[in-house]
């Protein structure tokens, strides 16, 4: 069993695993979603990017822990939040304008094997991340690292609808299928703004 501090650390550690696997992961999603036409996948990316910014806000205060008062790291937080939570909105105005032109277009994305690739790695990498994060915020005691796996869950679940859309799209292509889950996303990345604009709280 790890010591305290080490397992402190390892919270940052797993904090950092989650930004950097975020940021690629944005950044390859939202490159093939405007290649192949796909809303979900750039709706995908585009969460990413704004997890890895919680995720960052995460590690900030993972790393100021003992230097600051629980008040000033709260204040800090909560400010940070309402910014995050903003651009949540921002963006799920824009799926939800992409999804809906979509559907009236009736234009189907193109099949994507890379998007499958994405979907997939998602679901073998993010269930790891947020039981570990979970099992150490409550070894460390730490409220916010607990709740910061309860967010990666939610990947999770947009990687199964992700999946989901891409395979079906492949093997059986359906031009409403794609911004159908965009319209998912769209609900879920609504609710997170709102989460982390009212309780100012990222996770």
């Amino acid at each position: 069993m790890f010591g305290l501090k080490k397992t402190h650390k390892l919270g940052l550690i797993l904090s950092y695993i989650t930004v950097g696997y975020n940021v690629l992961e944005g950044i390859v999603s939202v490159f093939v979603g405007y290649l192949t036409g796909s809303v979900a996948l750039i709706g995908f990316g585009m969460d990413s990017f704004i997890e890895s910014l919680s995720g960052t806000v995460m590690i900030w205060r993972l790393g100021k822990h003992g230097k600051m008062t629980e008040e000033e790291e709260e204040a800090v937080e909560a400010k940070a939040a309402t910014l995050v939570g903003i651009t949540f909105f921002i963006l799920a105005a824009y799926i939800l304008y992409e999804a809906v032109s979509k559907l009236i277009s009736r234009e189907a994305p193109e099949a994507s094997v890379i998007g499958i690739i994405i979907a997939v790695l998602s679901l073998l990498v993010m269930p790891l991340l947020t039981y570990m994060k979970y099992k150490t915020g409550k070894a460390i005691n730490s409220p916010s690292l607990v709740a910061d796996s309860k967010q990666t869950l939610v990947c999770v679940l947009m990687s199964v609808t992700l999946l989901v859309s891409v395979t079906i799209n492949y093997f059986y292509p359906v031009w409403w299928l794609d911004p159908a889950a965009g319209l998912i996303f769209v609900v879920i990345l609504a609710r997170e703004g709102y989460i982390a604009i009212k309780y100012k709280d990222l996770c």
